[in-house]
């Protein structure tokens, strides 16, 4: 499938799960003012073809774990394969190639009272390719994952985007954890492949009755704790530029400047972290030019910036806990994470 083939009405499809993931076709039919069958036909055909899947992702700090951003150093001809191991590896998500194919960036998530470094930091594939490691925790996402993407694929209306927006109880308190069950596992795994998976396919995986595993999807939802994402190629979208931005903030500008960045349409993923820059983005533009316009005149706006570093993203290995298949390394996702 390729850029010329995604139509309104394949656009207005992708805006409408992006707002909600499993709403039920129907649902999204009435709002779209076209037929069940054409839903479901649309949907089969861009997931069908690769080009776009509904995952349901676990919220890491509601369980109690913490988030890693981890930044690998590589020599050129190593850096495919250390990627490829870290993408292999159950704990570790957007494993993508920045800088010119020399440094690996990846998220991995660890519980609090475990030892991050022994988790992954001394578990990476011992090669003196490997030049250097850094990695920070996660302190906040202020956009992206289970904030979800502000831009959306802008093909419906307000009223559109109301309509199939879901009904879900106010967020507890950032502090509440939830526990984890056993067949929790099971569940994100089933989820993480086919956010729209049935009941009856999600009681195979946890081994629970299809009410319990209705009842546990919709405490985990109303929590936070499950939040449902779109993974789509953004060239689909017309997005040619994927972007890495690493921003020194004095701490006192760092809520303000981290909120006003997440508001950007431009921006996928933002979120505070350790290290020397405190505040890493993600950002997608039409082409290069964009991306030029857009760091000169917004974050060129953003008078607490000190500091700006840029990465292009060449080649993504892993999306959203997927490893991908080596032909589609070059077409970024606009998953947060």
């Amino acid at each position: 499938m390729n850029s010329h083939t995604l139509d309104p009405l394949d656009r207005q499809l992708v805006h409408a799960l992006q707002i909600d993931g499993r709403a039920p076709f129907s649902h999204v039919a009435e709002v779209l003012d076209v037929s069940d069958q054409t839903v479901a036909r649309r949907y089969r055909k861009l997931r069908d073809s690769g080009a776009m899947r509904v995952l349901g992702l676990p919220d890491a700090g509601r369980f109690g774990h913490i988030e890693w951003l981890v930044r690998v150093q590589c020599t050129p001809d190593a850096s495919s394969s250390v990627a490829t191991a870290l993408a292999k590896r159950d704990d570790t998500s957007w494993v993508s190639l920045t800088a010119g194919g020399t440094e690996i960036v990846c998220v991995t998530r660890a519980p609090h009272r475990a030892d991050g470094e022994s988790l992954l930091l001394q578990k990476l594939p011992r090669t003196p390719r490997v030049v250097a490691v850094t990695a920070h925790y996660i302190l906040h996402t202020y956009s992206g994952g289970p904030t979800g993407w502000h831009g959306k694929a802008q093909a419906l209306t307000a009223r559109q985007a109301k309509l199939l927006s879901p009904r879900l109880p106010p967020p507890p308190p950032r502090r509440e954890h939830v526990e984890m069950r056993d067949g929790d596992a099971g569940l994100f795994a089933a989820l993480a492949a086919d956010g729209r998976a049935g009941y009856p396919e999600l009681a195979a995986f946890t081994g629970w009755s299809e009410s319990t595993v209705k009842r546990r999807l919709e405490y985990l939802r109303d929590t936070r704790a499950l939040f449902f994402d779109v993974e789509i190629d953004s060239v689909l979208l017309g997005y040619e530029a994927q972007v890495m931005l690493w921003l020194a903030v004095p701490p006192t500008e760092l809520v303000n400047v981290a909120a006003g960045l997440a508001g950007h349409p431009e921006v996928v993923f933002a979120a505070a972290t350790t290290g020397p820059t405190n505040l890493v983005a993600i950002v997608v533009c039409r082409d290069i030019d964009s991306f030029y316009d857009y760091l000169t005149t917004r974050i060129g706006a953003l008078e607490a910036v000190s500091r700006v570093e840029t990465a292009p993203v060449i080649g993504a290995v892993k999306r959203a806990g997927r490893l991908l298949p080596s032909t589609r390394h070059g077409n970024p996702s606009l998953t947060g994470r």
